[in-house]
Formats: C-alpha cells, structure tokens, sequence
C-alpha cells in the first residue's frame, strides 16, 4: 500500500488507513499535504486583518475553506495538465493520474466537485470581492504551463498564490490600494522565495525531462536568490504597514516573520534530500507571523 502513497505526504498514517479510492481522491488534492492550503490561505488573512475591520472570524474562515477546495481544484488541475511530465519525475510519478490509479474521466469530476465548493464560497462575499476572485482564473489556468516556457514559473505561482490579498481587501475596502498593491508584490516575492526552496527536490529529475525552474536558473546562487526575494518581500510589507499607518514603531511588527525568513535561509541544505522541504513547509509559521503582525498594524 505504501507504493500508492506520494513520497512527501504529510500524513502518510492517515492516508493510509483509507481506502483505495478516497486515498487517491485525497491524494489527488493534495488534502494530505496541508502546506498548500495554509500558503494559499495566509495572503487572505492578511488583507483582512490589516483592512482594520476587527477579526471577523466568519469571514476568514469561509477563506479558509475556500482556500482548502481551490488549491486542491488547482492541483488536480496541474496534474491532469503535467501526467506525463510527472511520470518521469521520481517525486511525482506516483501521483495518482501520472500512474494511472485515477482516470482522467475521474479527475476532472472530483475538479468540477471542488469547484462546486469554491462557488459555495465565492457567493458568500460580495460582488466586488467577487469579481475580483474571478478574475485569477486565467491566471491558474496558464500555471502549469508556465514551467515549459519560462525559467521563472515560480513568478507566476507568485501572483497566483497571492490573489487572496486582493479577494480579502475587496471584501472590505474600497480604498488605499497602494497598501493592498504593496501587500500583494511582497507575497509575490515571498512565493517566488519559498516556491524556490521546494523546486529544489526537483533540479535532477526536470533538468532531465526539460521542466525549468528558478531552482535550476539560479544555479550554484540559490541561496542568495532566495535571500533576495525574501528580502524584497519584507521591505514591501514594511511598505505596505508604512503605507497604511506611518509610524516606525509598526515595522517592529515585521521583525519575528524577518528573523523566521533569515533562518531559513541561513540553514537552507540544497545538498540535503530533506532539508529544502523542511524549510519550505516552515513557511506556513512565517505567514502566522505575518498575520499577527497584521493584526498589530491594522488593529491597533
């Protein structure tokens, strides 16, 4: 059973007590590997929080579950898009569609009944956070197609996984748009850093294959690409805080996600199997800290 179960499952206990069907529909959507949706869903509850309308708790949480049943969308997406691409990578080859465990026919029903969650949500907000929500589909669609053409589809992954700031802020405000401008380049630029990391695993196998990856374009230089867009990513949310409210004592919010994104570059191991993973999933704590840190700016 363990030969059906992705090798950077998160939960490979659980997923593999379920049967045979429910554990590769799991699979499929990624439900065993919570780190995506948690990076899908933090950019959201920053744009909330920083908006200054208090926690508004039912909000976010219809954030949370939209984020939970659109980044699975997006990956049964991605892998009904790469099958054969997956195939000749040894990390993804056991996914469920590149083996062959789930029909195409299938995916793309389970996709429809994700989407059908997301529509649930979507109808929750209002029509300009709406329309705002729309307007990234293009944006998913042409994600995975993005590796074949670019040496950086780690960008555009950056403005995918960072559409939540604007759905968030749409929901609530009308108004300072350089402050959401500002949020939203420094989540691109977080992406491009963290996205980096975990393309990592892959530099053998998509050299091979002819997958390209900012990973590989950096070279012997990752780090200090990393280094950059992480840097670049602090420096715009203390733009945007700066924005918001000018007052030097709400940069001090940003130092505890600073100091998480400086370890992880400092002990980032491009040589090491486990540690690019690792530190890509630590991410989940830097958008923590940079939620509180929001929460500070926007609500004090």
């Amino acid at each position: 059973m363990t030969e059906t179960i992705v090798p950077d499952s998160e939960h490979r206990g659980l997923v593999a007590r379920l049967p045979r069907l429910p554990r590769d529909l799991a699979q499929l959507a990624r439900f065993d590997r919570p780190i995506g949706w948690w990076l899908l869903f933090w950019p959201c509850a920053w744009s909330v929080w920083l908006a200054g309308a208090g926690w508004q708790f039912e909000l976010v949480a219809w954030l949370l579950l939209g984020a939970i049943a659109m980044r699975g969308a997006g990956c049964v997406y991605n892998d009904l898009v790469d099958a054969d691409l997956d195939r000749q990578v040894a990390r993804t080859a056991a996914r469920p569609v590149a083996s062959g465990r789930i029909s195409k026919k299938l995916a793309w029903l389970w996709l429809g009944a994700l989407c059908t969650v997301g529509l649930v949500v979507l109808l929750q907000l209002r029509w300009q956070a709406q329309a705002i929500a729309l307007a990234s589909i293009a944006l998913v669609a042409a994600y995975p197609f993005m590796k074949r053409i670019t040496w950086w589809p780690q960008a555009w992954l950056g403005l995918v996984f960072s559409w939540g700031t604007l759905v968030g802020w749409g929901q609530l405000r009308g108004d300072n748009w350089d402050v959401l401008a500002a949020l939203y380049a420094g989540s691109a630029a977080w992406v491009m850093g963290y996205d980096t990391i975990y393309a990592l695993q892959d530099r053998e196998d998509d050299a091979l294959v002819g997958i390209r990856s900012s990973a590989l374009r950096l070279g012997t230089h990752v780090k200090g690409g990393v280094a950059l867009f992480y840097a670049l990513a602090i420096a715009l949310w203390a733009l945007a805080f700066w924005l918001y409210r000018a007052d030097w004592i709400a940069l001090l919010a940003l130092i505890p996600a600073a100091a998480h994104l400086a370890w992880q570059v400092t002990t980032l191991d491009p040589a090491d199997p486990a540690n690019p993973l690792d530190r890509f999933r630590a991410n989940r704590w830097t958008g923590a800290l940079m939620a509180a840190a929001c929460i500070v700016v926007g609500n004090a």
